[in-house]
């Protein structure tokens, strides 16, 4: 850190500037963290941002909110902390609730599914960009591409659980674990005993599930709040590699086990949280509204179900970060850790090809198809993603305008059909 920390209201005002202006994914949200925090107000060195980069970055869960509850840690503690992860996600999150709301009620209707057709496209393309991008920081290997091989295989073909996966990566990861390389330490800002840790771990654990455990004891088991907050629980936990990672898991059991709502309806929540600020993990928001609304219960309920949702996907990361941190060092320089985690980021890469075959089979086709099959097929929706793609990907184009041109293409598509 440079010198004495900044007044907390001042950090207030910029973990709100975050949120508010927090669009294009993790990786645009960590460049705007930086400019904000390291450039312009100076208030931690590079050296310290990325440190807490590498440490959220091995972390379960959106590693950029982490990576701004670190920063308000190291500025202010857990106050610093609270604050500036609840506003890198309350911004996003209030526009999301407000979208999820007009979908619920107005998904419908003609003119709104037309712009939703050009989304569903432009979400195609950017699940491919995410696949490419992976593709180059994780197949350093032959054996990371045979990781990635049998993780589609294994996803896609034999419909093995996604933890499951996770998990024989990491076993595989730490069978090569000399393959790390470890990184330099840095010094903390505090090194507190193991019964601290355990104390605050026990803190935020509690926080995080007692809402979980009161749904079950007032509403039962089965309720649908109840097992929203048990699966986005269960996710928080095996979220590593960022949303695209998750998403093919939160599919299979939100569309295929819980049937909440349809692959159709997976993807346009996901172009909805494609253009808000925040996290693109904010689809859980709309997963946990579409999810209780279509229980028959009503905007409350919807409400209720969003708030779960959110709840559980981010409450998590203070746990991680409170009791974490400060043995962040510890982790970062241990081989065993880095082999398993770059295992892990290879199945990573099976799980998001799982999840555009998926995605691409119903925006192309409407639903599964054989290979040889082509009846069906929407000449239209492919040159959308086609063009979405060649913008994002070559152009390098903003993915706000990208979204929107195709819903504007999609609508004036449909239009002319």
């Amino acid at each position: 850190m440079h010198g004495t920390p900044p007044p907390f209201r001042d950090l207030v005002a910029a973990s709100f500037r975050v949120g508010c202006l927090g669009f294009g994914g993790p990786a645009g949200q960590i460049a705007l963290m930086h400019r904000i925090f390291v450039d312009e107000k100076k208030w931690i060195d590079e050296a310290r941002f990325l440190h807490a980069l590498n440490y959220c970055m091995l972390l379960p869960g959106p590693e950029a909110q982490q990576l701004a509850t670190y920063v308000g840690w190291l500025l202010h503690g857990v106050r610093g902390g609270i604050v500036a992860g609840a506003l890198f996600v309350l911004p996003g999150a209030l526009v999301v609730l407000a979208l999820s709301w007009l979908y619920a009620n107005f998904g419908e209707a003609p003119a709104i599914a037309a712009l939703f057709f050009g989304i569903k496209a432009a979400v195609l393309a950017l699940v491919v960009e995410a696949m490419l991008k992976v593709a180059r920081r994780s197949l350093k290997s032959r054996l990371d591409a045979a990781i990635a091989a049998g993780t589609l295989l294994a996803l896609y073909v034999a419909n093995v659980p996604f933890p499951l996966v996770i998990a024989v990566a990491a076993l595989v990861g730490l069978a090569r674990g000399d393959a790390g390389s470890g990184a330099p330490p840095t010094a903390l800002v505090a090194t507190p005993g193991a019964t601290q840790a355990l104390k605050v771990a026990a803190v935020w654990g509690v926080l995080w599930l007692a809402p979980v455990a009161l749904g079950w004891a007032l509403l039962g088991r089965h309720h649908v709040l109840t097992d929203i907050g048990f699966l986005f629980s269960k996710l928080a936990v095996v979220t590593f590699g960022g949303a695209y990672a998750v998403l093919a898991y939160l599919q299979q059991q939100a569309v295929e086990v819980h049937g909440w709502l349809t692959a159709a309806q997976m993807i346009d929540g996901l172009g909805l949280a494609e253009t808000t600020p925040g996290p693109l993990i904010l689809v859980n928001q709309f997963v946990g509204y579409m999810a209780a609304w279509q229980s028959g219960g009503g905007p409350w309920l919807a409400l209720a179900g969003a708030a779960a949702a959110s709840w559980c996907t981010f409450a998590p990361s203070y746990l991680w970060i409170f009791a974490g941190a400060p043995f962040a060092e510890r982790l970062r320089a241990s081989r065993w850790a880095t082999g398993m985690l770059a295992a892990i980021g290879a199945a990573v890469l099976g799980v998001i090809a799982n999840l555009a075959l998926r995605f691409g089979t119903h925006v192309l086709w409407g639903g599964p198809v054989a290979v040889a099959d082509l009846a069906g097929f929407d000449r239209l929706a492919a040159a959308i993603a086609v063009a979405a793609a060649l913008a994002l990907i070559v152009a390098r184009m903003n993915v706000v305008l990208v979204i929107l041109a195709c819903a504007l293409a999609g609508w004036a598509g449909l239009a002319l059909r």
